[in-house]
């Protein structure tokens, strides 16, 4: 599987952003899908996670109630709706797929090679 993002730039704080993860090949619904991501000088971490079918979710507690993650199979995209952005959520997003719906980095055997983010006070 390899996957690709998009969707990330610069915005001020209280703005939104739609991130896509586009992935290749017809085994997509195969995965649960993961949302990581990696501030300046800090450890890359977990941000969200959904089921392959769509069904189950999980979700930092820092982005609870902000962020949204969701997917097409039809499409092979998976998606992180921000809402509410604050600077603290500025770093590089990462989307993974794994074989299993996991918060743990190690699980996931593909990743894309990351979309910006920069949120401006």
């Amino acid at each position: 599987v390899q996957l690709v993002e998009s969707g990330g730039g610069l915005v001020q704080a209280g703005g939104s952003l739609r991130l896509s993860c586009a992935a290749s090949g017809r085994t997509f619904s195969m995965y649960a899908v993961g949302w990581f991501r990696q501030a300046p000088g800090q450890e890359r971490e977990f941000v969200a996670a959904i089921s392959r079918s769509g069904g189950s979710r999980y979700y930092a507690d820092s982005v609870k109630e902000r962020f949204t993650i969701s997917r097409d199979n039809v499409e092979t995209t998976a998606y992180l709706q921000t809402n509410s952005l604050k600077p603290e959520d500025t770093a590089v997003y990462y989307c993974a797929a794994s074989r299993s719906l996991t918060t743990l980095q190690s699980n996931y055997d593909y990743w894309g090679q990351g979309t910006q983010v920069t949120v401006s006070s």
